[in-house]
């Protein structure tokens, strides 16, 4: 397990505190939903990009098939 220490601005963090967003659990929940928050942002990107790049989407049968040769 790896432990990090964070510096907030007092306010914040008594702010959090209260809220109960500072135990292990409640901190571990806030990065897991932030890192898919991420993970969508990047795919929307790589989605423009393609549109841009006038690649056409490919169907359900294609990527089943993909999906499948791997």
């Amino acid at each position: 397990m790896t432990k990090v220490v964070v510096k907030l601005p007092d306010e914040l963090a008594q702010r959090a505190k209260n809220a109960g967003l500072l135990s292990d659990s409640s901190i571990q929940r806030l990065l897991e939903e932030a890192m898919r928050r991420e993970a969508g942002r990047k795919l929307m990107e790589v989605a423009d990009r393609l549109h841009a790049a006038g690649i056409e989407p490919m169907s359900d049968e294609e990527i089943v098939a993909e999906v499948k040769a791997v």
